[in-house]
């Protein structure tokens, strides 16, 4: 007598795989019973059990609302129980996810970014004086380092200074004998590449 095997490839496909097909046969169970109360004790129970399954979950917002989503798509939408929130229909579902209004800001140096432009406008605006040279250095700074983020190992201050007067179209002119911090500073070593360094500096001083 051949022995028939239960596969998973021969089962309906689970609407949500997260909570298991244990669930699911609780879902299609309580749907099946032809008194609404105990649909909603059930419902109740099938909940609380789906909360247990991922309590870490249970802090972030309108947590059970979303518990509530998920029976109401286990059950194809098609629940008659009194739940605390409205549920979703299969319509609310299938509609395409709405578009992201994301920023058309017309940056010219993308690897300093829209709000380091936005400063140095707004720098460029200020009073001379010793406030001002500050502000412009402090973000010339910010933007070597970035610079050297994104860009190379290595740069000069009169790219930055440069790349300023050409985000203000002139509006800023960069003091004399200012200096921007040294690379080394504004990009920190990781233990390892400090390791190598101290290594070949003690190397060098050995050959000397």
């Amino acid at each position: 007598m051949s022995k028939k095997f239960d596969y998973n490839t021969t089962r309906e496909p689970l609407k949500l795989p997260e909570y298991g097909r244990n669930i699911q046969r609780m879902v299609d169970h309580m749907k099946s019973l032809p008194d609404r109360e105990q649909r909603n004790l059930a419902a109740r129970t099938i909940i609380a059990i789906m909360a247990n399954m991922y309590p870490q979950n249970k802090e972030l917002e309108d947590y059970e609302h979303k518990l509530w989503d998920h029976l109401a798509i286990m059950a194809d939408f098609d629940l008659d129980i009194d739940a605390p929130f409205p549920l979703p229909t299969g319509e609310e579902m299938q509609e395409p996810p709405r578009r992201v209004p994301y920023s058309n800001h017309n940056i010219r140096f993308k690897h300093y970014g829209y709000l380091i432009e936005e400063m140095l406008r707004e720098v460029a605006k200020m009073e001379e004086g010793e406030v001002k040279d500050h502000t412009v250095m402090m973000i010339a700074n910010q933007m070597k380092k970035q610079y050297l983020t994104w860009n190379r190992p290595q740069v000069s201050d009169q790219v930055i200074f440069k790349d300023i007067e050409e985000i203000t179209g002139g509006a800023i002119r960069i003091p004399e004998g200012m200096t921007l911090k040294d690379a080394r500073e504004l990009m920190p070593q990781q233990p390892q590449q400090q390791k190598n360094y101290r290594k070949k500096k003690n190397q060098r001083k050995k050959n000397n």
